[in-house]
């Protein structure tokens, strides 16, 4: 075959393009949240969606205002999600996957019922506030053969590809220690009671479910652990404490883990630990070497093998492989950071999701997202941890 023919079989080879963005709906996420915003910009940075729909508060006239300054059009600005559910798919246009960034309270419903209504989900973590009602979306999932990605965002990053790669192609050898700690500053004094938006509703049992800084930020820890080392926990011992006077949730997180191949773990995450902002850490240690990741420093990895010295691995340098190239923007030099790792689980759903529509197999990157099931793990997680401290500090089985 002659290299013109090659070229023209490899583009006949080639898997069809959706030839469009996605559209895209949103639920929460209106003036004066954190998190839509951070979601509008990973859909957008790799130009695969477009915001098309939202019900973007509980608030009608929140709602309307917020969806105005987006520029969604006035008919598709709705008042509830069940308006939307109900709408959206009657439409020549309709959503192809909506975002649900609300409070945790209301993760469970608006997933269900988008679900119901035949459109796929991508919801922010912690999934649900009970297990019971993760459960549920892992079986109403597999009734609709619905998409679902968790937003574990910590997984996108380039260098955090790299390390579960490395933990998978066995450079570290057989693991035995896990260590991770995510401390924030935020919470040291007790800012939801002059009704500060972010802390109010992440304080309160009722909205954000049994857990404080375990739901908020252990959850990502928790799963950082476990995406990059491969391993699953089987049982945690935890402390949960309330340091802010008159705080019903906790405020910080004491735990160690057992894993099931006999590693162990400790984690720590706190939101009253004065001098860090978002300070998450991870180090992973084998029988061959270890490795340590930091989020303030996202671009490099450092890696130890065992009896020569350290060395960093930076994103888009010599060491960096296609675990960490295939997802990386930019040359290496210029930084990359939260909001494009955060873009490249969209990107890499949007991957999955135009394949599903165009009737073609589903690609390689789908073995990396966070999904449904990952959405349950966090909330076993999270009443186990509530439970072993509730008991004293005993170890509990997961």
């Amino acid at each position: 075959m002659t290299v013109e023919a090659a070229e023209s079989q490899q583009v006949l080879d080639a898997p069809k393009k959706l030839g469009r963005r996605l559209r895209l709906g949103m639920i929460g996420g209106g003036q004066g949240a954190f998190i839509g915003a951070v979601h509008r910009i990973a859909a957008r940075l790799d130009d695969r969606y477009e915001l098309v729909a939202g019900a973007l508060s509980s608030d009608p006239e929140r709602a309307k205002a917020s969806a105005e300054e987006l520029f969604i059009a006035p008919d598709r600005a709705y008042t509830s999600f069940e308006e939307m559910a109900t709408k959206e798919p009657v439409r020549d246009d309709p959503v192809d996957v909506v975002a649900i960034v609300t409070p945790n309270h209301m993760h469970y419903p608006a997933a269900r019922t988008m679900l119901e209504a035949g459109i796929h989900v991508i919801c922010d973590k912690p999934m649900t506030t009970t297990s019971e009602e993760s459960e549920k979306l892992v079986q109403l999932v597999e009734e609709t053969g619905k998409l679902f990605l968790l937003t574990h965002n910590y997984t996108g990053y380039p260098m955090v590809r790299q390390a579960k790669a490395m933990v998978e192609a066995g450079e570290l050898g057989k693991i035995r220690l896990v260590q991770v700690e995510y401390p924030q500053d935020w919470l040291t004094e007790p800012i939801e009671q002059s009704g500060q938006k972010q802390a109010s509703w992440r304080t309160d049992p009722k909205r954000s479910g049994a857990g404080g800084c375990i739901g908020d930020i252990g959850t990502h820890a928790y799963n950082l652990a476990s995406f990059v080392s491969g391993m699953k926990a089987t049982e945690v011992l935890a402390e949960l404490t309330s340091f802010v006077e008159g705080r019903v949730l906790d405020d910080d997180v004491q735990m160690l883990l057992r894993y099931e191949n006999g590693a162990k773990g400790m984690l720590w995450a706190s939101q009253v630990a004065p001098g860090n902002e978002n300070g998450l850490r991870l180090r992973v240690y084998g029988e061959k070497g270890g490795l340590e990741w930091v989020q303030a420093d996202p671009n490099h990895l450092v890696y130890s093998p065992y009896g020569k010295s350290s060395y960093r691995i930076t994103r888009g340098g010599p060491d960096a492989t296609d675990a960490a190239n295939s997802v990386s923007r930019i040359p290496g030099g210029h930084p990359e950071g939260y909001l494009e790792a955060f873009a490249t689980l969209y990107n890499e759903f949007a991957d999955v999701l135009s394949a599903r529509i165009l009737g073609q197999p589903e690609p390689d990157c789908s073995k990396q997202l966070p999904t449904v099931a990952d959405g349950l793990d966090g909330l076993k997680f999270i009443e186990t941890a509530v439970k072993s401290s509730q008991n004293g500090g005993s170890w509990q089985k997961l």
